[in-house]
């Protein structure tokens, strides 16, 4: 079956790839583009390891077709840091020891980041809703939820 080509902008930056019309957009971006930041661990849509953002809102790319992403804008893990800084996201993540394996920590920064963009002062609650959909097998959350918190609070 032939590729098809699918036109983009990821990280800032226009992209047109080729893909097979079946392929996820999480393998195009690890496959075609080598951004393999985002991961896959579940293929599912249930553990958010593969979280990007799509036009502002937080996606399970696993769930996504490429070629569905045809002139849309999409923002990894690689595109939070901005001219060699640390998104303060990042940061946060660092300073709060919010991270152990490191597996699930692009989906956790993904799935915070746009929830910051669209709630920039949450409640805890708040931000334990906004991340339950993705999955950690080694830190628990505190850590996690404490490093959007300093974010949230300017504090980070």
């Amino acid at each position: 079956m032939p590729k098809i080509a699918v036109a983009f902008t990821i990280n800032g930056e226009p992209k047109e790839i080729l893909v097979q019309p079946w392929q996820t957009l999480l393998d195009a971006m690890r496959d075609e583009l080598m951004l393999t930041g985002t991961k896959e661990g579940c293929g599912n849509g249930n553990c958010g390891a593969c979280t990007v953002i799509l036009n502002g809102r937080a996606i399970n790319s696993c769930c996504m077709l490429a070629v569905e992403a045809e002139g849309q804008e999409i923002i990894t893990v690689e595109g939070l840091a901005t001219n060699g800084k640390l998104d303060p996201l990042q940061q946060a993540f660092i300073t709060y020891g919010a991270l152990q394996c490191g597996f699930c920590t692009p989906g956790f920064l993904m799935s915070a980041r746009a929830f910051l963009n669209v709630n920039p002062h949450p409640t805890e609650h708040e931000i334990r809703l906004a991340i339950a959909g993705n999955l950690c097998r080694c830190t628990g959350y505190d850590k996690i939820v404490r490093a959007i918190q300093a974010v949230a609070q300017g504090a980070a």
